[in-house]
C-alpha cells in the first residue's frame, strides 16, 4: 500500500472519519455513540496537523447498520470518494467499526492500496503502511470475526432455550394476537376471525373458496404500524398466507422450532379437534395434488351436474406445470362439436363441489329447514325427530367425514345439480333423503317434488368456458397478468418513441413479436386511465383476459367513453 507522501510540510493530508454502530439505539440522544467516536478521531487528526493532516467536511456515519455487511450508505460513499482521490486517510475509533469481516476487509484494503490510500485506527495505535500492521490488523480482524460468530451461536442457543420453555421470541405478531410485556395476548375480534378461517375451511375443504368467502366478508391481514408510524397490512388475505395461517401451531398454544414443538406460554386461539381436522384436510389435499389422485378418481358429481339447459356436464382434467385440475365440461367442447348460439361451461371441479358440499351441511345443520322440506311427508312426531337429529349429527360431523362417506351421502340423496349462468341449484330425492338420514323406507304412492337448494353465484365467460364468480360477482381478483400486459404496452410505446430501431420490422424482430402484436400493444398504451386503474384493481369484466384484451386492442378506439364499451366494463 502506497503511503501518501508528507515530506513537504505544507502539503495537506485529506483524512475521512468513519463512525458506526450496529444498532439505533441511543441515537436519537443529543450526544450520542458515533459523536463520540467522531469525536476522538478528530483529536488523533489534531495532533497530527504538524504532518498536514486535515480532516474533510463530509461526515460518514452508519448508525445502525451491522459491520458483518458492506452494503452501508456511509462506507460506499466514503469507498466511491477515496476513489476519486478524494481522500487519504481513514481513521477510525477501532478496526471492528469499519468491518467485522475478514473477506470484506480484504476488498477494502484492496481499495485502498489502489487509490494511495491509509488506514488508522485511533485507539489500537497501528495504521496499514506497514506489513506488521497488516498482519496485526488482520490478526484482529480474525478475533472480530470469532466473537461475532460466537455471539451468533450465543443468540441461536438463547432463542433455542427460550421457545423450549414456550416462549415468543419476536417476529410479526399473527392474526388473533397482540403483544404486552413481550407476550402474546389474546385480540378477541381478530380470534374470532381466526376461528372463522379454520371452521370455514374445515367445512369447505378448499383454500380457493374459503380466499374467495373472506375476500367477500371485508376479511383482511393483520394491520401494523412501524417504525416512524408506517403503516402495514390491512390486506386481501393470499391463498399462500391462508396456508401459512392454518398450519401456525401458535393458533394451538404451541411453539414450533427447529422441527421440535413445544408448549407455549399463551393461550390458544383454535381447540385441539379443529386444529387436527384442519391439518388432516391439509395433508388429504397435498397428498391428492402429489399424487393427481383428485384428477383420476370418480368425480364427487359425475352423472349429476348438468346446465340450465340439462345437458350433461363431463368431468375432465388437465397438466400443467406437472399438476393436474379437474373440470366439469359442456360434452360440446369435449367432442368438439359446438353449435352456434349454445353456451358452454368449462368449471373447475373443486369449487363447484366445495359450494355443493357447503350448501348441503347448512341444509342439514338447519332444523327449520329440513323439517320443512320433510313436511310434504307427513311423518310422525317422534319419526320426524329422529330425522332432525340424524341430520345434525351429520351436520356436525361433516367435516370429518371420510370421502367416500360424503360420496355415498351425495350419491343416495342429491338427484342433480344444476348449473346456470347466475346460480346452483341441488335437487334433492325427498323420499331418498328421508332414508339417508334413518327415516327408513316408506310406502307412498304420491311423487313428491325435489327439493331445491339454491347457491348464487355468476359465471362468466373467460377463455374457453366460465369462470365462477360466487354471490352475485361481489369479488373481485385481481389479474397479474393482465397488470404485466399492459406493463409491457407501456414500454413498448417507450421503445416505439425512442426511434432506436431503423424499422417497424427491426423493432419486431428485436422484441420478438409479430406486427398485430406490436400494433396492439401500442394502441393499449394510451387505454383510458380509469379503466387501467379499473383493471390494477381488480373490477375488470371476468371475461377480460389478457388475450382477449390484446384482441381487443387492435381495434381500441381512441374515443375513452367509447373504449369502456368496446371492452365490455359496466358503465
Amino acid at each position: 500500500m502506497r503511503t501518501p507522501d508528507r515530506s513537504l510540510g505544507n502539503s495537506k493530508v485529506r483524512c475521512a472519519i468513519y463512525t458506526r454502530k450496529s444498532s439505533d439505539e441511543g441515537l436519537e440522544q443529543e450526544f450520542n455513540s458515533l459523536d463520540a467516536q467522531r469525536e476522538a478521531c478528530a483529536a488523533y487528526i489534531a495532533s497530527q496537523r504538524h504532518a498536514g493532516w486535515t480532516a474533510v467536511a463530509d461526515m460518514y456515519d452508519d448508525g445502525g447498520l451491522s459491520g458483518g455487511t458492506m452494503e452501508r450508505p456511509a462506507l460506499q460513499r466514503l469507498l466511491v470518494d477515496i476513489k476519486a482521490n478524494k481522500v487519504q486517510i481513514v481513521v477510525v475509533y477501532k478496526v471492528d467499526r469499519l468491518t467485522r469481516s475478514l473477506a470484506d476487509f480484504a476488498k477494502i484494503v484492496d481499495i485502498f492500496d489502489g487509490h494511495g490510500a491509509s488506514f488508522v485506527s485511533v485507539t489500537q495505535q497501528f495504521n496499514t503502511t506497514t506489513s506488521m500492521g497488516r498482519l496485526t490488523l488482520n490478526m484482529l480482524l480474525s478475533f472480530a470475526q470469532f466473537e461475532r460468530e460466537i455471539a451468533g451461536e450465543r443468540i441461536r442457543d438463547k432463542i433455542a432455550a427460550s421457545k423450549a420453555k414456550g416462549m415468543w421470541m419476536g417476529g410479526n405478531v399473527p392474526l388473533g394476537y397482540d403483544i404486552q410485556d413481550r407476550k402474546l395476548i389474546v385480540n378477541k375480534s381478530e380470534a374470532d376471525t381466526i376461528r372463522l378461517i379454520f371452521q370455514r375451511y374445515a367445512e369447505l375443504g378448499s383454500v380457493t373458496l374459503l380466499r374467495k368467502e373472506l375476500a367477500r366478508q371485508g376479511i383482511v391481514s393483520k394491520r401494523r404500524e412501524g417504525a416512524g408510524g408506517r403503516l402495514s397490512g390491512g390486506q386481501k388475505l393470499s391463498r399462500g398466507a391462508l396456508y401459512l395461517m392454518l398450519q401456525n401451531r401458535i393458533y394451538c398454544a404451541e411453539i414450533k422450532h427447529k422441527g421440535n414443538v413445544y408448549p407455549g406460554q399463551h393461550e390458544a386461539i383454535v381447540d385441539p379437534d379443529l386444529w387436527q381436522v384442519v391439518q388432516d384436510k391439509l395433508a388429504t389435499n397435498r397428498q391428492e395434488r402429489a399424487l393427481g389422485v383428485s384428477a383420476e378418481s370418480p368425480s364427487l358429481l359425475a352423472g349429476l351436474i348438468v346446465d340450465a339447459e340439462g345437458r350433461r356436464l363431463t368431468p375432465t382434467h388437465a397438466n400443467k406445470r406437472g399438476k393436474r385440475y379437474r373440470y366439469y365440461i359442456s360434452t360440446s367442447l369435449l367432442d368438439g362439436k359446438r353449435r352456434a348460439g349454445q353456451g358452454t361451461f368449462r368449471l373447475p371441479a373443486g369449487e363447484i363441489e366445495g359450494l355443493v358440499l357447503d350448501r348441503l351441511r347448512a341444509f342439514l345443520a338447519s332444523r327449520s329447514g329440513s323439517a320443512e322440506a320433510m313436511a310434504p311427508i307427513d311423518l310422525s312426531a317422534d319419526a320426524l325427530e329422529a330425522v332432525l337429529h340424524h341430520a345434525s349429527q351429520l351436520a356436525a360431523r361433516w367435516q370429518t367425514l371420510p370421502s367416500t362417506e360424503v360420496m355415498k351421502f351425495v350419491r343416495s340423496s342429491v338427484e342433480r345439480v344444476s348449473v346456470a349462468v347466475d346460480r346452483i341449484e341441488v335437487s334433492l330425492d325427498c323420499l331418498k333423503l328421508l332414508n339417508a338420514l334413518g327415516g327408513g323406507p316408506v310406502s307412498i304412492d304420491d311423487n313428491f317434488a325435489p327439493i331445491v337448494l339454491s347457491i348464487a353465484a355468476n359465471l362468466r365467460r373467460a377463455g374457453k368456458g366460465k369462470r365462477l364468480v360466487i354471490a352475485g360477482n361481489a369479488h373481485r381478483e385481481i389479474d397479474a397478468n393482465l397488470i404485466a400486459l399492459l406493463k409491457q404496452a407501456f414500454a413498448t410505446r417507450a421503445a416505439f418513441l425512442t426511434g432506436t430501431d431503423d424499422s417497424l420490422s427491426a423493432m419486431t424482430q428485436r422484441l420478438g413479436m409479430g406486427h398485430g402484436q406490436l400494433v396492439a400493444l401500442v394502441r393499449l398504451s394510451y387505454l383510458a386511465p380509469d379503466l387501467i386503474r379499473d383493471c390494477i384493481e381488480g373490477r375488470h369484466p371476468v371475461e377480460l383476459t389478457p388475450t382477449r384484451l390484446l384482441k381487443l386492442g387492435k381495434d381500441l378506439p381512441h374515443d375513452w367513453s367509447v373504449q369502456r364499451t368496446h371492452l365490455g366494463f359496466a358503465r
